[in-house]
């Protein structure tokens, strides 16, 4: 059997360039203005102008040469079955606090792959340590001018960097800062906060260091590790506490009040997670700006709210609502009660809420996206539940039905007989799957 190209195509885009072009699913892709394409980098740095030759290669072994006139940067609407079209990049750092260390045995390779390449965090929004990355590589990227890269940075602490990552590498970050920033290329920063290890004046001292780079610095998120119940032989870390999480937010906004001042930008936020820990109120939907750090939990809770008052208070026909069950994890499941108490006082429909503890990760793992099939299924069979059940899409693998246990949702509707809907992190969204 033929191995696929790393350049083939997996996808057409309706109503694409390509789509009009007749490109189809499993052709490949030579070069662009008769240059080789190495990996995505390439491939999105010559697909940006408005006149582009590629070359095609059908099933047949005929080759296609199209000329194409499109818009600046307009996309041509391919996807390929390599998304970098390259291997990525493995990291070779020991972080003390990995979540992938702390993984049961014999789940799906994949998820046992560390990453930290430049380009997933381009094209996915990953965060890299840039420890791992080769001098002909950040000269891509500056000669791209690909932006934002987002940046784990951790600390700014050098020498505790290098101690937390167990990597002595780790002490030339601010040289790559540097040079990204004379670049006028944007970055995002992500601290993973450990108690003892980088909180307190760790912290202050990495908030104040990485100010200094706005408004190259678009945002800084700090975010709590996160603990697993496999932690045996693993460098010893303890949960922060309420008094903890509250002491953050307290740093995270006396920065965001200072900044405001010299800069009109926030810059730093705490992950959702210190507020529901510490009890307090999440900020309001505005204090987040335009939510530069949503995939990394900042900000996810309070956008899903807003959207859901919205999309409640719209005109309705009246008519029949089916009753639904609503999976949550413990993190969010004050506010969900809350949400769903609104809607179901408001439109006579039937929720029953259904709060999901990990017992797969442990109980310190309370986010829904680290749920799995099992722990779902086995909850609901507790308990009653509707026909209809409501639950977090951001708990299956993106691109396939799939739990971190690899139960597939197939095989959830099959045990519980009843219709699961995957429903994502949007609060209109959420809304309408219910009352239709």
């Amino acid at each position: 059997m033929k191995k696929p190209h790393k350049n083939t195509i997996t996808y057409i885009e309706p109503g694409s360039i390509a789509d009009e072009m007749g490109v189809v699913p499993g052709d490949i892709l030579l070069s662009i203005n008769f240059r080789e394409i190495n990996d995505i980098f390439d491939y999105h740095f010559l697909i940006k102008d408005n006149f582009i030759e590629i070359l095609i290669e059908k099933a047949t072994g005929e080759e296609w040469l199209l000329d194409i006139e499109k818009e600046d940067y307009e996309d041509i609407g391919m996807v390929f079955e390599n998304g970098l079209m390259d291997d990525a990049k493995h990291c070779t750092n020991k972080c003390k606090f990995c979540f992938i260390d702390q993984l049961p045995k014999n789940m799906r390779k994949s998820l046992y792959f560390k990453d930290d390449d430049a380009r997933l965090s381009f094209l996915q929004g990953n965060y890299i340590t840039l420890t791992n990355m080769d001098e002909a590589t950040f000269d891509r990227i500056i000669y791209y001018k690909f932006s934002p890269i987002n940046i784990s940075v951790h600390t700014t602490n050098m020498q505790q960097r290098a101690f937390m990552m167990d990597n002595p590498e780790a002490v030339f970050l601010f040289d790559y800062i540097d040079r990204l920033a004379k670049a006028n290329i944007e970055m995002n920063f992500q601290i993973v906060l450990v108690k003892g290890l980088n909180d307190g004046s760790y912290l202050e001292k990495s908030i104040s260091d990485l100010a200094e780079y706005i408004p190259y610095a678009k945002s800084l998120s700090i975010v709590p590790v996160g603990l697993t119940k496999y932690r045996e032989g693993l460098y010893p870390i303890e949960r922060f506490t309420k008094e903890n999480a509250r002491d953050i937010i307290g740093t995270v906004k006396k920065w965001q009040q200072s900044l405001r001042k010299t800069h009109d930008t926030r810059f730093v936020y705490a992950a959702d997670e210190f507020y529901l820990l510490a009890g307090r109120d999440l900020p309001a939907y505005e204090d987040y700006q335009d939510f530069p750090q949503f995939e990394n939990g900042v900000g996810m809770l309070a956008y899903f709210l807003k959207g859901a008052e919205t999309a409640i208070r719209k005109p309705r026909l009246a008519k029949a609502i089916p009753d639904v069950t609503i999976v949550t994890s413990v993190a969010a499941s004050e506010y969900m009660k809350s949400l769903c108490s609104e809607i179901s006082l408001g439109f006579g429909v039937d929720i029953d809420i259904c709060v999901v503890e990990n017992k797969f990760f442990g109980e310190n793992i309370t986010t829904a996206g680290l749920l799995t099939g099992q722990d779902i299924i086995e909850t609901l069979k507790k308990q009653k539940y509707h026909k209809k059940i409501l639950i977090p899409k951001d708990a299956l693998k993106k691109d396939e039905d799939i739990f971190l246990d690899d139960v597939t949702l197939a095989d959830m509707q099959a045990q519980l007989k009843a219709e699961i809907i995957p429903t994502p992190n949007d609060g209109g969204a959420f809304v309408k799957e219910i009352l239709g």
